[in-house]
């Protein structure tokens, strides 16, 4: 056996010998919470919406906390969630404009089966922190596809799909695989209707476009222009956002898009078109911009896709790989368990 077969071996077992030593540290005053913020600032791989300051501006410092596991003095696996009262109903979600929340867990070495076991561990251990409610229910990374510890204790799983683009780095390519009727619309709006794509329009003109689009649809936006607009100062002071708007040679502004990225991948936010210039093809041309600039902030796009069936069509047009995620849900109140309209509405908030 060599070494490093060795050292691994020791590794593992070191995890597994300071998995069942959680919160044992003599005299520790620093709280979990406190402890994830300082580890937020050191561990790039923590997804967007995981991070702190993303938590603090949709749901306020006091308005989630989170379950850690740790190997010593470091965080090895967290999972942070949003706790919310709804008619004396004790809920634990995420907050609207979150797509993604879920476990994060280090980077397992050893045998796929040592790493398995070690995962399932890790995941029991967050679980059994989980403070108690009446109804859970999170969307996690399509990464993370180990769900059997939640299955093991009650919980429930409702596979989802988005499109990805995987690969930003030729944007040839990205162009090459775009469906035919998105490349028409492209180049109609740009040699056709003139259209032009503007960074610094203010945020004001992709909210009204955003409602102009649930209005079509006969919906509210599930969230506030106050709610999007803290994200957004957030996002600006740490340069993670980009906001595009598609205007005609009057400067009429008839589609836009919000994007915000992590070191891994990008996320297509808040879309918005007004419905009377939809024949401009101003939507995909907004959108195909995006992606281009996405491509020069991170790896990846994630264009959050939706199961409305219209918008599934749209989006597959971009080219992206069909990619399986999942909801994971728990509902141990027998009362919120026949009121499934009332889930909809805190599923809303």
């Amino acid at each position: 056996m060599n070494a490093s077969a060795i050292n691994s071996k020791a590794s593992n077992r070191e995890v597994h010998r300071h998995l069942s030593q959680l919160g044992s540290t003599a005299g520790d005053t620093v709280s979990p919470k406190d402890e994830y913020r300082s580890f937020c600032e050191r561990e790039a791989s923590i997804p967007l919406f995981s991070r702190d300051w993303w938590l603090d501006a949709a749901v306020g410092p006091q308005g989630w906390d989170v379950v850690v596991v740790k190997k010593g003095n470091a965080i090895i696996a967290s999972m942070p969630y949003v706790r919310r009262t709804r008619y004396t109903m004790r809920v634990v979600t995420q907050p609207a404009l979150t797509p993604i929340l879920g476990p994060w867990l280090h980077e397992l070495e050893g045998k796929p089966a040592t790493r398995l076991s070690t995962e399932n561990e890790l995941m029991q251990l967050l679980i059994d922190q989980l403070p108690p409610f009446d109804h859970f229910s999170q969307t996690w990374h399509s990464t993370r596809r180990n769900w059997q510890p939640f299955y093991w204790n009650g919980f429930e799983q409702t596979t989802y799909y988005t499109y990805i683009l995987p690969d930003l780095s030729d944007s040839e390519k990205l162009w090459a695989g775009l469906d035919s009727k998105v490349r028409r619309n492209i180049m109609k709006a740009d040699k056709e209707h003139r259209l032009q794509v503007r960074h610094d329009l203010p945020l004001d003109v992709l909210l009204k476009l955003n409602r102009k689009t649930f209005k079509r649809q006969g919906l509210l936006p599930p969230y506030t222009d106050e709610f999007v607009r803290r994200l957004d100062a957030a996002c600006l002071e740490r340069n993670r956002r980009k906001l595009l708007v598609a205007v005609d040679p009057h400067g009429v502004p008839l589609s836009g898009e919000y994007l915000v990225w992590d070191d891994e991948c990008a996320y297509n936010l808040i879309s918005g078109t007004n419905p009377t210039f939809r024949h401009t093809g101003a939507n995909s041309f907004c959108l195909w911009e995006m992606i281009r600039q996405a491509a020069s902030v991170t790896h990846q796009y994630n264009f959050c896709g939706s199961m409305i069936r219209s918008v599934e069509s749209y989006l597959r047009g971009f080219g992206g790989e069909h990619v399986p995620y999942s909801r994971i849900s728990k509902t141990p109140s027998p009362l919120l368990s026949l009121r499934q309209g009332f889930l909809s509405h805190i599923g809303a908030k």
